[in-house]
């Protein structure tokens, strides 16, 4: 399956606030609740649904998320610790911590177009794992600092991740310890274990 390209708003009107996926709020519903809200839903919606939640908002492909499901599970057997430790070591899911996009959609945008540079190399590929002590900057040209200061700016208010720094005048951010993201907080809610049950029930 390929990436969601469609309107942002209506999946998160279904799926709730996905911050990777965009920064947009929906309209505050009315009391008056459709037919539909009292359904009861089955635990194939339910895990389906956190599914399509952490797909989203990592902009994922159904066969990369599968891929880390497997990857995951390798490591840990319940796989749902690992797994959003993995996709918070992706490069474009650190520059989007770090404040320096906006959406991981716009994290991914400033890597393909060659703006990141790790460890003061030019880095192109949004999956990269980061380690410890990597060094994310942008490169010496003025469209690439004018961009990302502009995302800085905005994104003060924000708390930062524990494993993270950032030199908002230099425009480069510091991985200080990979170990401190088993307790990330992602910014929304997200129930791992449904999803690796969803996927271990299909296999």
């Amino acid at each position: 399956m390929s990436r969601y390209n469609g309107p942002r708003l209506k999946k998160t009107r279904r799926l709730g606030i996905l911050p990777g996926f965009t920064n947009k709020k929906n309209k505050v519903k009315s009391n008056i609740k459709r037919k539909k809200d009292f359904k009861i839903k089955s635990t194939y919606y339910i895990r389906l649904k956190e599914k399509q939640k952490l797909r989203f908002n990592y902009i994922l492909t159904e066969q990369q998320l599968l891929k880390y499901i497997n990857t995951s599970l390798k490591y840990n057997r319940t796989g749902n610790k690992f797994l959003l430790k993995l996709l918070n070591t992706r490069l474009d899911s650190i520059i989007f911590c770090l404040g320096m996009a906006s959406t991981i959609i716009a994290a991914k945008q400033l890597i393909l177009h060659k703006h990141i540079l790790v460890n003061g190399r030019i880095m192109n590929i949004p999956n990269y794992f980061c380690k410890s002590n990597d060094i994310i900057t942008t490169r010496n040209k003025e469209k690439s600092k004018f961009i990302i200061q502009n995302s800085i700016f905005l994104s003060q208010q924000k708390p930062l991740a524990k494993h993270l720094k950032i030199n908002s005048l230099h425009n480069r951010g510091l991985i200080t310890e990979i170990k401190k993201l088993e307790n990330i907080e992602i910014g929304f809610t997200i129930n791992e274990l449904l999803i690796v049950e969803y996927y271990s029930l299909k296999t």
